[in-house]
């Protein structure tokens, strides 16, 4: 009799199931943010959100949940039913958090089902009204910070900013004080302020202030020169080493056992939104480059940043208490 229930059951649930999968989505859908509004993530967030929601029929609501490097919010994606409607959109510091932290609320590869990346980005190390108006390049700012105490701001600890302000410092053979924030915008406020004297920020946050001239970019890593700070050169052109040509992602996950027919349908609408003139125009007028991946695509560079991280985290000892 239990038997013939449970077969009842699942015959009713399955197609109902289905019904459910192929009506998707018939309500708003969330994408979790784990940094606060007005950083870089938030912005290609949005970039991509207004590109899906054509495709998708349905508005979708950006939740900034930022706290301890990203890891707040994406533990409440890991977490959310796999059902499409809470996703995460996010940027490295989703595999980098973790190892510097030395706690794995969440696996970064097995937890979640990547939907496709938007692009990347170069960071560049900007100073603030605390370092002189006059010192405007790097070598200018390496010879007045000699024998300073500097204080360096990082948007999450444990991020690619953090570990390439360590690294500035220790190649540099400068002093420095490490400062983590929940974010680029409120270590952006605190440049302005005068309360640091710089840091690594992206162009999605703070290419405004740069061309404005309120931060003044004095070195960029990665590979190739951000355009619109062509005269600002590369720190590997100006002697420092290989390891600032580390390079992260932008994209967008859903939690891990979300239906295949919902991940195809986000699939979808997530690529024709990124192939967009429009989603590309808003990405370039960031500086940010369209590189879009395919869910395989990039889960494999997620598996292969994670282990990249690793290695530099122990060479570096990049640990992080809290």
């Amino acid at each position: 009799m239990q038997r013939r229930r449970l077969l009842a059951f699942t015959a009713l649930a399955i197609p109902a199931l289905a019904r459910a999968q192929g009506s998707y989505p018939d309500r708003p859908i969330r994408f979790i943010v784990p940094f606060p509004p007005g950083g870089g993530t938030d912005t290609w967030a949005r970039i991509a959100s207004e590109g899906m929601q054509p495709e998708l029929g349905q508005p979708i609501v950006i939740e900034n949940r930022g706290g301890a490097g990203g890891m707040v919010g994406t533990e409440a994606a890991a977490k959310a039913t796999p059902d499409g409607y809470t996703l995460l959109f996010t940027i490295t510091t989703h595999i980098q958090s973790p190892v510097v932290m030395r706690r794995f609320p969440y696996d970064p590869v097995n937890d979640f089902a990547p939907i496709g990346r938007l692009g990347t980005t170069s960071i560049t190390f900007v100073v603030g009204p605390r370092v002189p108006a006059e010192i405007t390049t790097w070598p200018a700012f390496a010879a007045w910070a000699k024998g300073q105490d500097l204080s360096f701001g990082s948007y999450a600890p444990g991020s690619t900013g953090h570990a390439f302000a360590l690294l500035l410092a220790e190649e540099a053979g400068l002093k420095m004080e490490h400062v983590a924030y929940r974010g680029e915008t409120p270590m952006l406020q605190d440049i302005l302020a005068g309360a640091i004297h710089g840091g690594f920020h992206s162009m999605a946050a703070a290419g405004e202030m740069m061309k404005a001239g309120r931060v003044r970019p004095l070195a960029t890593a990665g590979d190739r020169r951000i355009p619109a700070l062509g005269e600002v050169p590369l720190l590997k052109e100006l002697g420092f080493s290989q390891r600032f040509s580390f390079s992260g992602f932008s994209g967008l996950l859903a939690p891990a056992r979300t239906p295949q027919l919902i991940l195809d349908r986000l699939t979808e609408a997530f690529r024709v939104a990124a192939a967009k003139p429009e989603t590309h125009r808003r990405l370039l007028a960031v500086d940010t480059v369209p590189s879009y991946q395919d869910p395989a695509t990039f889960r494999a560079q997620i598996a292969r940043n994670l282990r990249e991280w690793t290695e530099i985290a122990e060479r570096l000892n990049l640990t992080v208490e809290g």
